[in-house]
């Protein structure tokens, strides 16, 4: 858990496949930026496509993603000095990712955070996980 203006809070980074099941999952602290846990959830997956966000538009996880046979759909921040193109057809199907993570607010428990530890919150996170999938 980290520390924010808010409290203690935490975040959820999560892998989905095309049908928007979850593949991988992992929470960090609030106050971590989306990118540093790009790498650890990407590492092994074999993909045709990985669509991000704007926050996780950096040069060196575009390489590292393209050199493992991977098309990065990243679209690029604002303020990038060097704009790149990114394919805008592929990208609206990063809704798939959204769509999962409201499938997980739906549930009560992980849309509030009841749990004090980190371990019990993953843990009913795992749950609803194995449930989408079986579901």
């Amino acid at each position: 858990m980290g520390r924010s203006r808010g409290g203690l809070t935490s975040k959820i980074h999560a892998v989905v496949d095309a049908l928007g099941n979850p593949v991988r999952w992992l929470l960090s602290g609030g106050e971590v930026a989306d990118i540093t846990q790009a790498r650890p959830l990407l590492d092994g997956l074999n993909a045709d496509a990985v669509l991000a966000d704007k926050g996780h538009d950096a040069d060196a996880l575009i390489d590292s993603t393209q050199a493992s046979g991977a098309v990065a759909v990243i679209p690029p921040k604002r303020n990038r000095v060097v704009q790149r193109n990114y394919d805008r057809h592929l990208y609206k199907d990063r809704n798939l990712v959204e769509r999962f993570f409201n499938r997980i607010k739906q549930f009560r428990r992980i849309a509030t955070r009841y749990e004090k530890l980190a371990r019990n919150y993953l843990s009913f996170l795992n749950l609803v996980c194995a449930y989408i999938w079986i579901a």
